[in-house]
C-alpha cells in the first residue's frame, strides 16, 4: 500500500502525522498549566493535594506524547532533529531539564520523611508549567522567524550563534507565541478542574481564574498571527528547491489552502467559545470544545509551516540551509516502513481514550484523597 505512494507523498503524510503529534502535545500541557495555579486556585495543603492528584493522573500522558513527538521527528526528518537538536541544544535542555523536575516531583512530592518537603516539589512543578510551555511555544515559533544555522553539502549542520537557541527567547515575535501557549495551558488546566474536581472553593476560583487567563491568551495569541500574516516567509521553488523570501507568505499559505484556513478558524472559534461560555455559566465541559479546538489551530499552523513549498525550519544565516520535508526526510524506504508502525496510532488513542475514561470516571473530591488505598502524588 505505501509502498506505491511517491517520496513526495510519504514526507507530506509525515509531516501530518508529526504536526498532529505537536498538536496533542500542546493540548496536553494543560498539566504544565495548571501546575502554575497550584497557588492561585489552591488555598490549602489539601487544596493543592487535590489539584496535584487530578494533574497526576494525566501528566504521564503529556510526557510520552512529547517523547513520541521528539522520536517521530527524529525518524521522518532526521536532518532537523540534527540540526534542532544538535545545535540549539541549551534549550532543549533546559525543557528535558524541567520536564526531568515534573517527574520527579510527582514521584516524592507525597513520600514519607520527605527531606525537601511538599512545597518544594511543588515549586518543582510551577517551574515546569512556566519553563516547558513558554519554551517550546518558542521553539515552534522559529519555525516561521528562522534560526541561525548552516548545512554544508554532507548534510553537516552548524549552529552559527554561540547562544545555541537561547537567543529565539529574545525574539518578540517569537516570544508572543510561547506566551500565548503559557496562558492558553493555564486557561485549559482551569477547564479540566472545573471538569474533574468536584469542589466548590475550587470551581469558583477557576472560573474567575479562566478570565484573567483567557484576556492575556488572546493578546498574545493575536500578536503572533497578525504579525505572522504580515511578515515575509521562506518560499521554496518546488523544480530547483531554491529558497527566496516571499511578502506575506504565510497569509498566501492560508488562503492558497483553504482546508487548513477552515481548521484554523473552526479551532480558534471552538477554544474561545469553551472559554466563554464557561466563564459565563458554571460549565464543566468546556475542556472538550477547547482541546479539539486547540488541537486543530496547532496542526493548522504546523501545516502552514511546511505545506504549499514552505521551508519548516528556515535559516536566518544562509537561505539555502533552510529545510523543507523535501530535503530533511528519511529515505523513501524508511517512511515506508514507518508508515505501517503509523497505522497503530488510532489503537493507541483509542487507548488513552479508554484509560482517560477510566481515570476520570468521576470527579475527584477531599473524600477520596483520604482513602488508604490510594496513590496520593
Amino acid at each position: 500500500m505505501f509502498e506505491a505512494l511517491s517520496h513526495l507523498a510519504l514526507q507530506q503524510y509525515w509531516w501530518i502525522i508529526v504536526s498532529l503529534l505537536g498538536a496533542i502535545l500542546v493540548f496536553l500541557m494543560f498539566v504544565q498549566g495548571g501546575q502554575t495555579l497550584l497557588y492561585t486556585i489552591g488555598k490549602t495543603d489539601m487544596e493543592r493535594t487535590i489539584l496535584v492528584n487530578t494533574l497526576g493522573r494525566k501528566w504521564e500522558f503529556t510526557f510520552t506524547t512529547l517523547v513520541t513527538f521528539g522520536g517521530a521527528f527524529f525518524a521522518s526528518f532526521p536532518l532537523f532533529y540534527s540540526t534542532s537538536f544538535g545545535g540549539a541544544y541549551w534549550v532543549w535542555m533546559i525543557i528535558l531539564f524541567a520536564f526531568v523536575l515534573q517527574a520527579v516531583a510527582y514521584e516524592f512530592r507525597s513520600r514519607p520523611n520527605n527531606f525537601f518537603g511538599a512545597k518544594t516539589y511543588e515549586v518543582f512543578l510551577m517551574l515546569n508549567g512556566l519553563i516547558g510551555t513558554v519554551l517550546i511555544g518558542t521553539a515552534v515559533a522559529t519555525f516561521f522567524t528562522g534560526s541561525a544555522f548552516s548545512v554544508n553539502d554532507l548534510n553537516q549542520s552548524q549552529w552559527e550563534l554561540s547562544s545555541h537557541g537561547l537567543e529565539a527567547a529574545l525574539n518578540l515575535h517569537n516570544l508572543s507565541l510561547g506566551l500565548a501557549v503559557f496562558f492558553l495551558a493555564r486557561c485549559l488546566a482551569l477547564l479540566y478542574f472545573m471538569n474533574s474536581v468536584q469542589h466548590d472553593e475550587i470551581l469558583k476560583r477557576a472560573r474567575k481564574q479562566l478570565l484573567n487567563n483567557a484576556i492575556p491568551f488572546v493578546v498574545f495569541f493575536l500578536t503572533f498571527v497578525i504579525c505572522l500574516m504580515f511578515r515575509n516567509g521562506y518560499a521554496v521553488n518546488a523544480e530547483t528547491g531554491l529558497v527566496t523570501m516571499q511578502e506575506y507568505k504565510y497569509a498566501i499559505n492560508l488562503f492558497e489552502m483553504p482546508v487548513v484556513f477552515i481548521m484554523f478558524l473552526i479551532g480558534v472559534v471552538a477554544v474561545l467559545y469553551s472559554i466563554t461560555i464557561s466563564i459565563l455559566r458554571v460549565h464543566t465541559k468546556g475542556i472538550w470544545c477547547a482541546g479539539a479546538g486547540t488541537i486543530l489551530t496547532v496542526l493548522s499552523l504546523f501545516l502552514l509551516a511546511g505545506f504549499n513549498n514552505t521551508s519548516f525550519y528556515p535559516s536566518s544565516f544562509d537561505l539555502q540551509s533552510s529545510l523543507t520535508i523535501q530535503n530533511s526526510s528519511s529515505s523513501h524506504f524508511t517512511l515506508t516502513v514507518m508508515s505501517y508502525v503509523s497505522l497503530m496510532v488510532p489503537f493507541v488513542i483509542a487507548y488513552i481514550w479508554y484509560v482517560w475514561k477510566s481515570i476520570n470516571n468521576k470527579p475527584i473530591d477531599e473524600e477520596e484523597m483520604g482513602e488508604e488505598d490510594l496513590h496520593v502524588y
